[in-house]
């Protein structure tokens, strides 16, 4: 599909294949692993939770259910294929028009497999790290972002309640380190289910003390802080921004954990006014002035 552009990257090629080859082999697969996870983090929520006078059905949680049923199933069917094919055709005209295709060369296939996906997780999460950054800094971008900071009661599934937007955005940004370093879509989405469980766990209701492994694991006590009302000092947009690692808030000074969060109040300033229903919350960023 690629040649009628007269493109010829090879790369590229690789990358367009990998949604057609998610959607047809590995979408059953994936599904059977994220009912797994999701299960066995709700048991841990039911039978140890850290708020332990919140209701097992917290508020929202059936919305919440929703949203990670439309995020990893309903978007990558309708949405994602087409945006990514348009996506992978822009930036491989211009890495060929600007003569970039040298970049194919740093390859990692002759690293062994372990250190292979170690090199993926690391450089996925960085990335994804400073998207989050983003997310808070730039005005447009955090209209989208309002979705996931809805939050008013943490569980598993809030991980999963954020605008489709994101998606849009974090995997434009990663796919090109990863397509250009010669990962494979086995590699990828066992990285991405392992991160999915490390989400759940951050958003769960749940308390998980991890010792000195804290400086490089994110953990439900340290992101609970992110989802506060109220702005840790010295935060100016917000505070612990890391997905899985909570490695890169404390190499970069962002990492804020001043007292036990399990009672602080959640959400953001001004969220009186932020829509209730899935619908309105999908069209709030798109709307001038939100």
């Amino acid at each position: 599909m690629l040649e009628q552009f007269g493109i010829n990257f090879p790369v590229f090629h690789l990358a367009n294949s990998w949604v057609d080859r998610f959607i047809d082999g590995h979408l059953n697969w994936y599904m059977y692993w994220l009912l797994i996870l999701s299960l066995a983090v709700y048991t841990l929520e039911i039978f140890f939770p850290w708020r332990k006078e919140q209701s097992r059905i917290r508020k929202d949680f059936w919305l919440d259910t929703f949203y990670m049923y439309f995020n990893l199933f309903l978007f990558p069917l309708l949405i994602f294929k087409f945006a990514a094919e348009k996506t992978f055709h822009g930036v491989t005209y211009l890495l060929n028009s600007m003569n970039l295709d040298f970049l194919v060369q740093n390859r990692v296939e002759d690293f062994p497999v372990w250190l292979q996906i170690l090199v993926l997780f690391l450089i996925r999460d960085f990335t994804h790290w400073n998207v989050h950054r983003l997310l808070h800094r730039v005005p447009l971008l955090w209209r989208f972002h309002k979705v996931h900071h809805s939050v008013k009661e943490m569980g598993y599934a809030a991980h999963l309640r954020f605008h489709w937007m994101e998606s849009v955005i974090y995997n434009t940004i990663q796919f090109i380190p990863l397509a250009l370093l010669g990962f494979t879509l086995d590699q990828y989405i066992g990285v991405y289910v392992f991160t999915i469980l490390i989400g759940h766990l951050n958003h769960a209701n749940i308390y998980l003390p991890l010792g000195p492994l804290k400086y490089i694991l994110n953990s439900p006590q340290m992101h609970i802080w992110h989802h506060s009302r109220k702005i840790p000092e010295g935060s100016k947009y917000g505070c612990n921004y890391g997905l899985s690692l909570s490695l890169w808030d404390y190499l970069f000074g962002t990492a804020r954990i001043p007292s036990n969060g399990r009672d602080i109040e959640l959400g953001f300033k001004g969220e009186e006014s932020f829509p209730k229903s899935f619908w309105k919350q999908i069209i709030y960023g798109f709307k001038k002035g939100s």
